[in-house]
């Protein structure tokens, strides 16, 4: 029985040290998000400016960024917001999300007169304002890539937080898509952590995509 006992001790010392050892990597890089440094072109941010045309008091965490009836495959994106702790992130509430993206023809149109950022970022846009859990959602259509460029199909985001000015993060792209090649990859920055995400359809043949948000750190 006790050579039994000091066998089964044995096997399971490397499932407790590889625990150990990953323990320990999730706070290295816990802390390496906590001691992260501001960007010094944070703010320079051209078009931010539509994150402040809602007040935050009257957004929720869901929204529509596309009419019904919209061209296009529809599509789902929510994640969660999390700030930098120490040790961590933890979720974020009260932040507000602007999204933009152009429409299943690959073009920023439909804006309406009257607001700049509206006729420069056309009719696909919505904004939300997280929860207590940090979570949100936009009800969209897949969008398509500009028209004969390279570049792959995106959704921008620009985050406004209490207080302070707005920023972008890096835009949501699609694994596997067009243009999110090797190259594509590497040039990515991560601002606001990792825009690339996989879409998934549910049975009903909606389009899912997750993308989760660190905040970024602000100039003193």
């Amino acid at each position: 029985m006790m050579a039994a006992s000091m066998a089964a001790g044995r096997a399971r010392l490397p499932i407790l040290l590889a625990v150990l050892l990953l323990q320990g990597c999730d706070a290295a890089s816990g802390q390496a998000n906590f001691a992260q440094r501001a960007r010094p072109d944070l703010y320079d941010c051209e078009g931010c400016e539509g994150a402040l045309e809602r007040s935050a008091a009257t957004l929720t965490a869901s929204a529509r960024m596309s009419p019904p009836g919209e061209p296009g495959q529809p599509l789902v994106l929510e994640g969660v917001v999390r700030k930098p702790v120490r040790g961590g992130a933890a979720p974020a509430a009260g932040i507000v999300l602007y999204a933009y993206q152009t429409n299943a023809a690959g073009r920023y149109a439909g804006g309406v007169r009257g607001s700049e950022a509206s006729l420069r970022h056309g009719r696909l846009r919505g904004w939300v304002r997280t929860g207590t859990d940090g979570r949100y959602r936009f009800a969209t259509i897949k969008p398509a890539p500009y028209p004969n460029t390279t570049i792959p199909a995106h959704i921008h985001f620009t985050v406004l937080e209490p207080g302070k000015r707005p920023y972008w993060i890096d835009d949501i792209v699609f694994a596997g898509e067009f243009g999110v090649t090797p190259a594509y990859r590497r040039s990515m920055s991560n601002k606001g952590a990792n825009g690339i995400t996989r879409l998934k359809r549910s049975a009903n043949g909606v389009l899912h995509a997750r993308r989760d948000i660190v905040l970024e750190r602000h100039p003193r």
